[in-house]
């Protein structure tokens, strides 16, 4: 529930376009001088992962989050740390996305992986984790709901024993996918409350972070990095473990 306030001319030109704009709405009738439009909740859902200002609201791990830039359209990297339930020190990645958007009654896919980047080398009071794949497939239904599949594949560093690793990913995976349903439900009308309707995922134009270049994706020395402290044969043993696939089906 959001807090009252005066509608404004921002409030008005967010109707006009959701009146207007029929761009991702599917006509379901349309009789005499009558049309129905309606919206699939997978449209939702892949909104909700994208938008970087919702995520504050509705990402109970997040600390902190920053776009570093894109390489093309569907293309970008980015910063994010989290949280991580005691006793554990808080995580922070650099994350490439890369996602598809097959069209109406298709899928849509959104995938990361770690990358370096030379302007965000490991920071005092994280540690740096690995990201091998995490990915989402939502899928549109019959029933006017959608299918969400998630998995994660990651290697959180540091000195970890496996009993605990184990127990965080039952906590930390379900949690965020439970937060993510909640927080689909609510978007729309979130959405319209913002002085922007800005969308640059689906609308290239908008984009307004800077390009990327290789040249600027390299390793940094991390001098004494916790992350360089697990032996290569137990971070190698920790990756099957790590990775776990967790599905939702939402409804409207």
């Amino acid at each position: 529930m959001t807090t009252p306030r005066i509608a404004d001319d921002n409030d008005f030109e967010s109707l006009k376009q959701l009146v207007d704009d029929n761009n991702g709405w599917n006509l379901e009738l349309s009789k005499s001088e009558t049309q129905v439009w309606t919206r699939s909740v997978e449209d939702t859902v892949f909104d909700v992962l994208h938008d970087p200002d919702y995520r504050k609201d509705w990402d109970s791990h997040m600390i902190a989050s920053e776009e570093i830039g894109c390489f093309n359209v569907n293309n970008d990297i980015g910063y994010y740390a989290m949280s991580c339930p005691p006793p554990l020190k808080p995580r922070d990645f650099v994350l490439m996305r890369s996602w598809l958007d097959t069209g109406p009654q298709g899928e849509q896919m959104l995938l990361s992986r770690s990358v370096p980047h030379r302007d965000y080398p490991p920071r005092k009071g994280f540690i740096r984790a690995m990201s091998y794949i995490t990915g989402f497939v939502i899928r549109s239904q019959e029933n006017g709901g959608c299918y969400l599949g998630y998995v994660a594949h990651c290697d959180p560093q540091g000195k970890l024993p496996p009993w605990l690793v184990n127990k965080v990913t039952h906590t930390v995976g379900p949690r965020m996918v439970k937060d993510l349903r909640k927080a689909s439900e609510g978007y729309v009308l979130w959405k319209m409350n913002q002085p922007h309707n800005r969308k640059p995922w689906r609308y290239p134009e908008e984009i307004t972070c800077p390009r990327i270049l290789l040249d600027d994706c390299i390793q940094v020395e991390e001098g004494d990095d916790t992350s360089q402290n697990i032996p290569v044969s137990s971070k190698q043993k920790k990756i099957s473990r790590d990775s776990r696939k967790l599905r939702l089906q939402t409804h409207k």
